[in-house]
């Protein structure tokens, strides 16, 4: 393995714990965000912009480090890894969205455990466990039956498809941020997202969006917790839980988002909480804490 990938220790400490913890808080409240500043922004637009203006604040952060930028093979990684997680991920769910509701993305997302995992242990980062596979099924049933219980299911095709793909390149690009994860996070992302969002405006201006800065204050709002909480909080945070953990306990935030997010809407904009919602959030708890939480031995990464 490179060395430029942080070694993970068996068992979350609890600055990991912490890590996850915010990164969860912090990614809930992206989703309430998104639904205001797309009362404004097209979705390309909005999402090209968000991560433009957060690599402008990660660029002046990492200048004022003084720390060495990266050349070479870990210069093109982080650049893969931007086009991945900020770039392509982000496009395929902004268009997946457009024709699916956000209960199909929901439990489509809560497959990145699973994906990950199977990534990781194909590409040796990660020793397989069994009890990452259960538990990424339990969380999976979990969000699951939180969206679909009072509904049938009816997904179009090439929607799906591009919701997968874009499972597949979050796992991915959560596994690329372990190999780069060594770095100042300030000039990981500096150099990351200034390529996601090279590619998400490319794609706005291919689509034909309009570009404009929000006018209402609601957008106005939600573009700045965007920018400074949504992106240069969350993804600092997120670097630097993945560099103290593994990938697929990682990517657990994806089945618990969901849950955190219900209980936000609940606290803020008095949505009502249903049993049949605690049910699918107590078999969600369930299957996080005993695929990624609960003391195990056998879990580490790789040896390098």
């Amino acid at each position: 393995m490179s060395s430029g990938q942080a070694t993970a220790p068996a068992r979350p400490d609890a600055i990991a714990l912490v890590l996850f913890g915010l990164c969860v808080l912090l990614g809930s409240g992206n989703f309430l965000a998104v639904r205001f500043s797309n009362l404004e922004l097209p979705p390309l637009w909005g999402a090209g912009l968000r991560f433009a203006l957060a690599a402008i604040v990660f660029t002046a952060l990492a200048f004022a480090t003084r720390r060495p930028w990266p050349r070479g093979a870990m210069l093109a990684r982080t650049v893969v890894f931007g086009l991945l997680n900020f770039g392509l991920f982000f496009a395929l769910m902004y268009w997946s969205l457009l024709h699916v509701t956000a209960g199909v993305a929901t439990i489509v997302l809560a497959s990145v455990p699973l994906v990950t995992l199977a990534l990781a242990v194909m590409q040796r980062m990660e020793r397989f466990q069994t009890r990452s596979l259960v538990g990424g099924v339990a969380a999976l049933l979990g969000i699951g039956w939180i969206a679909f219980a009072p509904t049938a299911l009816d997904v179009p095709l090439v929607p799906l498809l591009a919701l997968l793909a874009a499972v597949a390149t979050i796992g991915q690009s959560i596994i690329l941020g372990k190999h780069v994860s060594a770095n100042h996070p300030a000039i990981t992302n500096a150099v990351a997202m200034s390529a996601g969002a090279a590619l998400l405006l490319t794609a706005s201006l291919a689509a034909g969006e309009t570009w404009s800065w929000p006018s209402l204050p609601e957008a106005r709002w939600a573009l700045l917790y965007l920018v400074a909480f949504g992106s240069v909080g969350l993804f600092a945070l997120t670097l630097l839980l993945i560099r103290r953990w593994t990938p697929s306990a990682a990517s657990y935030a994806f089945v618990v988002i969901p849950v955190t997010t219900m209980l936000l809407e609940a606290w803020i904009a008095n949505v009502p909480i249903t049993a049949t919602a605690l049910v699918g959030a107590g078999l969600v708890i369930v299957g996080v804490w005993f695929g990624a939480l609960a003391p195990t031995p056998g879990r580490r990464t790789a040896a390098t």
